[in-house]
């Protein structure tokens, strides 16, 4: 997984880039398809802004928080994150097999009636 951490109007510093990579790494254990996240750390007055876009195989998923604490809002964005990914990998999942197991079982029945 390629990890990209920005700011704007904030110095990311290696707490805080740490904190973030811990985090993040918390996507790669439902899928392995995560190839890129670029994450982008804004402050404005009193605001502390977190956004991310993940790129995954066949999605590019994309959250953004606004919280008073930087930390509580990349925890928040890492929720978000983690939910987007458990969707997409829900969706991703052939679901086709459920159908022609209903089929096999119709066709066991005796017709020779």
């Amino acid at each position: 997984m390629n990890l990209t951490v920005t700011g704007h109007h904030v110095d990311v510093t290696d707490s805080l880039r740490h904190y973030v990579t811990s985090k993040m790494d918390r996507l790669e254990r439902h899928s392995d398809a995560v190839t890129d996240v670029h994450v982008i750390l804004t402050v404005e007055k009193l605001r502390k802004k977190a956004e991310a876009t993940v790129n995954v195989k066949g999605a590019q998923l994309f959250a953004d928080t606004i919280d008073a604490d930087m930390y509580a809002a990349i925890d928040l964005l890492t929720d978000k994150l983690d939910r987007q990914l458990i969707k997409h990998k829900e969706k991703a999942k052939d679901h086709h097999r459920k159908e022609k197991d209903k089929l096999d079982i119709s066709g066991d029945l005796d017709t020779d009636e």
